[in-house]
């Protein structure tokens, strides 16, 4: 029996949370053989990996939330030889048949599996793209804190005394916080007072984080251009735009089959729409927008300044083609690009070390 039960083969789903995970196991037949469920913690992740071993030979493991709260076991399986396969949220029809709950959610991602609807592996999060990945978490926070603060100043101003709002109010952002930043409000006592306070505070905030986003930024722009040299040197693809499509592949774009991939991921490849005798087709809404946002950016600049760009657009208006078509069009050649520059790094992580 034992024997029976190590021989056969099994597909794991596992449903993911921040506290505990949910897995559930299918046999080759879709049958359900056992559910268990973990803390996200190394230990639990030991148990896990023990237990689904000792109930076969598993072919696969379908994660949900690999780019979140399944990125730390994605890490771990992958580190054991395992193969794992990320998977989305599970189909809003079914959930609303058979109900919600995590040893659902885990079968169906076992399902899904062993459906062949799952195929993409998760990004690996273990090398520089991971670590631009988070800076850029971390720098998009600060550039928003920054213009909180600049837009509290600007509000205060609205209201405050006389004397304080005609010294202030026409003064540019920069030079304003300057101004603020050397405020002496002295012992709190008037409103007037609680002003040149508030805006000094402020003030000293907005140049803390400037700072910071100044600190954030030149790492960025180090790794960014030693992860990927022909990229950032492409033609309007600057540092940011980089970084964001960098993410948008991982730090194991060998994941990705084609372009055509990553152009679904960056969701810049069209989508059908045609119906009857209207044949066309429309935006993508779905990948991944911050990526989608950088081809927009790269297209803008293109569109200005470079001379094969402009000579398109001609063409294809005087063809029929609409600006927003033209863009569509635009991004998804860019993407072909991008992944064509992706392609050292591809080689540089399949080729083994000796």
């Amino acid at each position: 029996m034992a024997q029976a039960a190590a021989a056969q083969r099994i597909t794991i789903g596992v449903d993911t949370h921040l506290d505990s995970h949910v897995a559930h196991a299918n046999d080759q037949l879709g049958r359900g053989v056992d559910t268990i469920q973990i803390p996200t913690t190394p230990t639990g992740y030991q148990d896990l990996l023990a237990w689904a071993r000792r109930l076969g030979e598993v072919d696969a493991w379908g994660v949900e939330g690999t780019g979140s709260y399944g990125a730390a076991l994605a890490r771990f399986l992958h580190a054991a030889g395992e193969v794992v396969l990320e998977v989305n949220r599970p189909d809003r029809a079914a959930r609303r048949r058979r109900g919600k709950s995590d040893p659902l959610d885990a079968e169906a991602a076992a399902r899904a599996v062993q459906a062949g609807e799952v195929t993409v592996a998760p990004k690996a999060g273990t090398g520089q793209v991971e670590m631009i990945r988070s800076l850029r978490v971390a720098r998009a926070s600060a550039m928003r804190a920054r213009t909180q603060a600049i837009n509290a100043m600007k509000a205060l101003l609205v209201t405050a005394p006389a004397e304080l709002r005609e010294q202030l109010r026409d003064l540019p952002a920069a030079t304003l916080v300057a101004a603020a930043a050397t405020l002496a409000p002295g012992k709190i006592t008037s409103p007037l007072a609680a002003a040149l306070l508030a805006l000094r505070t402020l003030a000293h905030r907005h140049q803390a984080l400037s700072v910071e986003i100044k600190t954030l930024t030149a790492e960025l722009d180090r790794l960014t251009a030693t992860a990927a040299p022909t990229l950032v040197a492409m033609f309007g693809i600057g540092q940011d735009s980089a970084g964001a499509l960098l993410v948008a592949a991982g730090d194991n774009p060998e994941r990705l089959r084609s372009d055509a991939a990553f152009s679904m991921l960056c969701g810049s490849s069209p989508i059908e729409a045609s119906s009857g005798k209207t044949v066309r087709h429309r935006l993508n809404r779905g990948g991944d927008r911050q990526a989608n946002a950088a081809l927009y950016r790269i297209v803008l600049v293109r569109l200005r300044y470079h001379q094969p760009t402009k000579d398109y657009v001609t063409r294809r208006l005087a063809e029929g083609k609409s600006k927003q078509e033209i863009i569509r069009c635009l991004k998804r050649y860019i993407a072909r690009e991008v992944f064509a520059a992706l392609q050292p790094l591809r080689q540089d992580l399949l080729t083994p070390t000796t």
